[in-house]
């Protein structure tokens, strides 16, 4: 054994590396490296800060300067303030719009919710060619909005469609689901929940597919009933994912314009325009960009809001 090797033994008997530190001698310090490696992250994560903020923050910004101005799609106008604000909230169109977004986002997450629930606990069961059933109820959600806007309306848009036809034999003659407030209200909701129920139910069905089935045995020995264990273990268990769910679909039912605007184009007499196509309407159409931002702006306050209820139900949740 050479002189070299035997000092190396005892010096690792005696806990002592190669570099002379020992169990009581001071760690090398690090800081500089750390320091180096942290600066080096933050310079290749740098450009792509910037490039979200370009994307992101300064639209936004530009938006909220627009708001407290008078101008137009050209010109940026003069200062007013909080005119804008003032001039959309005392208007009686934009509490309509209002009213109406509400029972479209109301129908849209709990309707598309029910539906989509309902469809992932049957498919926890065992059906006949499940597979492709599965595929063909996500169809709503695949096909294009443009494509499912076009087939509503050759089904209900006039006398000739089909469906008015099918009333008609029935007995209720002049159902004019595009020409009447009320019903076309009702349909745009049941549109909304058509395609949106695919959504609803992959997020159920991935819930459910986390919930142990001893849960279930459990309970079924305790004498529960189908509807109590429904009640008092399926919805809680799954109570995370659907508040997650209940505000995602929110924020799309809120901003949702292609299927209001491509089924009835806000009409008619107004019955179904939403805020956000009231927004691109003031915009676009009468080329008053202040009002229609400061719209913009009251929608994003009003979905941050829900958001952090329902964050907040998330968070009691997960304390539980």
């Amino acid at each position: 054994m050479t002189a070299s090797t035997a000092e190396r033994l005892n010096r690792a008997r005696r806990g002592v590396g190669v570099s002379g530190h020992g169990p009581g001698a001071p760690a090398p310090r690090r800081k500089s490296v750390i320091s180096a490696r942290a600066w080096t992250l933050l310079a290749f994560a740098l450009p792509s800060l910037l490039l979200l903020l370009l994307i992101n923050l300064y639209p936004v910004i530009y938006a909220g300067i627009q708001s407290i101005r008078n101008g137009d799609l050209i010109n940026a106008g003069d200062f007013v303030g909080f005119a804008n604000y003032a001039s959309v909230l005392s208007s009686p169109q934009f509490w309509s719009s209002a009213q109406f977004t509400l029972i479209f986002t109301i129908s849209g997450v709990f309707g598309s919710w029910a539906v989509g629930l309902a469809l992932a606990l049957l498919l926890r069961t065992r059906i006949p060619a499940g597979n492709v059933f599965k595929v063909l109820l996500l169809l709503p959600w695949i096909v294009p909005v443009v494509v499912s806007a076009t087939s509503w309306n050759f089904l209900v848009a006039t006398p000739q469609s089909p469906i008015p036809i099918l009333f008609t034999a029935l007995g209720m003659p002049n159902v004019l689901f595009l020409a009447s407030p009320v019903l076309a209200q009702v349909t745009v909701c049941i549109f909304k929940i058509w395609i949106s129920f695919p959504f609803m139910m992959m997020m159920m069905a991935s819930a459910l597919a986390s919930v142990d089935v001893n849960v279930y045995e459990a309970a079924k020995m305790d004498g529960a009933s189908t509807w109590q264990t429904f009640r008092g273990v399926t919805l809680p268990i799954i109570s995370r994912s659907t508040y997650i769910s209940w505000i995602l679909m929110t924020i799309f039912c809120v901003n949702d314009f292609p299927t209001i605007f491509l089924l009835t184009g806000g009409g008619p007499v107004n019955s179904t325009t939403s805020l956000v196509v009231l927004a691109y309407r003031t915009v676009f159409q009468n080329f008053q960009v202040g009002p229609g931002v400061a719209i913009a702006f009251l929608m994003t306050f009003v979905l941050v809001v829900i958001s952090v209820v329902l964050y907040r139900q998330i968070r009691k949740v997960n304390v539980e």
